[in-house]
Order: C-alpha cells, then structure tokens, then sequence
C-alpha cells in the first residue's frame, strides 16, 4: 500500500502527549511537541503513578524495545493488593494481587515515579519536544493545516492538532467550549515519607505494606502506597531513574526519584479541611498543620506518618473532574489525556487512560500513514473509542470518590 506523510503537532509533554510522540517517531510518523515548561525538570508533575493493564500495554507499544525495558527496571515491587481499613487500622476487606496477573509483565499492575517515567519518555526526543512554548491558539487554514500560535510570536503549522495540555487545555477552551470540568468540592493534602528503618517500624503486619485505603468518618479518607525499588538505583540504565544535577540542585525528597518512599494523600470535603483563601498559596507547613488536625483522632501511626513528611513534599490539590461529552464532529483537531477527560484520582486510572489514548490515536494514525484509511477517519474512530472508555473511567472515578467521602449517599 502507498504511504502518505504528514506532520503531527502535539501541544503539552506530560505523560500522554509524551507517549504519543514516541509511538509516532518509533513509526516514521513526522511529530513536534510544544511544551510551556522552560526545562524538562522545572516542576514536578506528582509524586508517582500506577498503572494497569492498559497503561503498560501502551508503553509497550509506543516505546523502543531499550526504553521499555527501563521502564520495567524502574518500577516499583509490586504490593500484595489493596486494603481498604479504618481510621484505627482496622481491617475491613482486602483485595489480593491475581497472581497469574502479578506474574505477566504486560499485566501486572505497576509503580513508578512521574519524574523517572517523564525521563524515559523523552529519551531520543530531543529534536521533538520543543520547550519554553506556551502555546496560545489555533488557526484551521484552507486545505485542513493547523496553525499553532506561540506566546513568544512564533508558531508551527502541521496536518494534526493533538491537545495533551492537560485539564486546562485552552485547544479544548477554543474547540468544544461547551465542554465543562467541574470541582467535586473534595480537596487532597499529600505528602512523600523517606521508606527508612524508622518508618518502616509504623509498617504492621498486613496493615500498611502495600497500597492502603483508609476510609473514615467525617467525610475524610487517606490513601498510602508504599513505592519500595527492587534493586539501588545504581543499577539502573544510564541516568535514568538517577538524580542528575539538576534535580540534586533542587534538593529534598520532593525530586528524588532513587530512594524508597511512602507516599500519603488525605481526601476530604472542602468542609471539613476549613482552607480559607488560596490554599495552593499555603506553605507546606501550614498544610501540614491542617493534615495533623485532620488526622488527630486516628491511629497513632497514621498520625506518625503524617507528622513524618518531608517538609518540602507537602502539597494542596483540589480535586476536579469533567462532564461526559457526545461526540463532536471531526476535524483535524483532537484531544488526549486530561484535555478531553479529567477524572479524580479515586481509582488511579488517569495516566493509564491518557496512555492509552496516546497508543489507541497513534495506531490509528500509522494505519493512515500506510494507506489503509483517511485521515479524518482515523480521528473518528479514535475519538469514538476514547469518548466511550474515557469518560466510563470520569465516571468510574467519580463514583470512587463519593463512595470514599460520603459513604452514607
């Protein structure tokens, strides 16, 4: 069959958009990625990230043989399942890890670090992912390019528009501004705890060694997950999964991704955490405060754990999600990850969902490269499954959270 080339211009290098660009360069596929960060390391895009099935499967596919085998070497040890306990430690129901699933590198479920993923994502991209560009509209011009315009006066013109620029994704503000993200009302105070000897010793048997949820009264929840390495990180590939310089100029546990780790989020309605103002204007010790007063009634390690977080990895979120969409008509324009579906972190799907959007638009664009469809029939039919399996996880997720806030509802 006849190839057909086109350029591809992806706006946002976080975790989908990054995906995408290796999965398209991997198949000769023309790709430019515009990122409004000045430097691949100037801000931390969260602590780590699990993924399932679909997340790794993504990678798999999208990714260099090598690259992805560093992937499976920087992951975290698989935990035992999820326990779900109370405010006390008590056990209320546990849900092993399947053990032909544990067992099946494609399936298993994993851990890793957002900054040593990110690492992974952008090696061999250097001439691709374009940084310092704050991308600010768009233009369709006659014959279906896409203009893209930049805050610093340039622009880039390709055949593909992909919006990977997140929740706030002005390409989503320009192409469907009907489509609406919400806030739950549910905010999450996190923080990272060094995995030491000391911690260790809040670990009881059975209670807090792998991924826990703690459901408690008061519209008030935690989730903990332990992010253990199987091996030093002197052993991994090159540099990544490693701090280089730039990251040790940073300093703290905050971005540090070689040493073990426990990493706290406490969920609770906007209510209850009683945070005036701008709370993402709080220092850290002000959060940390709030979260120990959230806490003070609980288990005595529970509260130990938030009293142990490194000062510098306490951080606010609001939680927010989006409204479900029909399907709009296609056009060279389309959307991956957050962009299009914003979901909570209830059930930790987020990454794998925009990974697996960047797989999923990616084969349907190869197939237009090697002749077997039209463009624009590759996006619909991309945008007819993402649409569908995207906002079930919105939904999911939702769902999730509720359920862990207002259990009586």
């Amino acid at each position: 069959m006849p190839e057909h080339a086109f350029h591809v211009i992806v706006i946002g290098g976080g975790l989908g958009g990054l995906c995408l660009a290796q999965g398209l360069n991997k198949a000769g596929i023309s790709v430019a990625v515009y990122e409004r960060d000045r430097t691949p390391r100037e801000r931390l895009q969260g602590y780590r990230i699990s993924l399932d099935e679909h997340g790794s499967r993504a990678l798999y596919a999208c990714l260099p043989s090598h690259l992805y085998e560093t992937f499976l070497a920087t992951c975290g040890k698989p935990g035992k399942g999820l326990r779900i306990v109370t405010e006390q430690l008590k056990e209320r129901s546990f849900f092993p890890l399947n053990a032909t699933i544990e067992q099946d590198p494609l399936t298993r479920p994993k851990s890793v670090s957002r900054i040593t993923l990110r690492q992974i994502l952008l090696a061999g991209l250097d001439d691709i992912v374009h940084f310092d560009k704050t991308f600010m509209r768009y233009e369709a011009m006659p014959g279906g390019k896409i203009t893209a315009f930049f805050e610093d006066d340039t622009n880039a013109r390709g055949d593909i528009l992909v919006a990977a620029d997140g929740g706030n994704s002005r390409i989503r503000k320009q192409l469907l501004p009907h489509a609406q993200r919400v806030e739950t009302d549910i905010d999450v105070i996190m923080g990272k705890v060094p995995f030491t000897e000391e911690t260790r010793s809040l670990l009881l048997p059975d209670r807090l060694d792998g991924t826990t949820l703690v459901l408690a009264p008061q519209e008030r929840a935690m989730f903990i997950a332990l992010h253990e390495f199987p091996r030093s990180a002197a052993t991994f590939p090159g540099t990544i999964g490693g701090n280089d310089e730039s990251y040790q100029r940073q300093g703290g546990l905050l971005f540090d991704n070689t040493r073990d780790y426990l990493f706290w989020g406490l969920a609770a309605s906007r209510k209850q955490f009683g945070l005036f103002g701008n709370p993402q204007s709080w220092v850290s010790q002000e959060l940390e405060y709030v979260a120990q007063r959230m806490v003070q009634n609980w288990h005595p390690h529970l509260q130990q754990l938030v009293r142990m977080a490194d000062p510098t990895t306490v951080a606010y979120s609001p939680i927010r999600t989006s409204i479900p969409l029909k399907p709009w008509l296609t056009t060279h324009i389309t959307l991956i990850g957050d962009a299009i579906h914003s979901m909570t972190p209830a059930q930790g799907i987020g990454g794998d969902t925009a990974l697996r959007d960047a797989s999923l638009l990616c084969r349907q664009l190869v197939a237009v490269r090697k002749g077997e469809k039209p463009l624009l029939q590759a996006i619909h039919d991309y945008e007819a499954k993402m649409i569908r399996y995207g906002f079930n996880a919105v939904r999911a997720s939702k769902q999730s959270l509720d359920s862990m806030i207002f259990p009586q509802k």
